[in-house]
């Protein structure tokens, strides 16, 4: 039995999937917005770190590495952050990478 839509019926659909995406959105940015210094990350449980001292934000991007990356990879040369900020976008999905997480990891991968 073939279905067929009409174009009301379609654009129903694809409003409907809109409004679920926006409030997804609108629910994960509300439960990261409240992060404050010294918090938790409430899906990884790692230390939030809100501090622009490089050697801080360094360690916590080696220790984010090894936690998340570690495990399948070994640290590669040096790539341009340009380029490291692409693989991490694609890893990111993959392994579940929070942005928190990114952020520092490329920070790591590029010093």
């Amino acid at each position: 039995m073939r279905m067929s839509f009409t174009a009301t019926t379609v654009q129903t659909r694809i409003s409907l999937t809109f409004l679920l995406c926006a409030l997804a959105l609108a629910s994960a940015s509300s439960v990261f917005a409240g992060s404050r210094s010294g918090e938790k990350n409430p899906v990884t449980g790692a230390a939030v770190v809100h501090t622009t001292d490089p050697d801080r934000m360094r360690v916590a991007g080696e220790q984010r590495f090894r936690a998340n990356c570690g495990r399948c990879h070994n640290a590669p040369q040096k790539f341009p952050p340009r380029m490291m900020s692409t693989i991490l976008r694609h890893m990111r999905v993959r392994a579940t990478i929070t942005d928190e997480d990114r952020r520092l990891i490329l920070f790591y991968m590029t010093q």
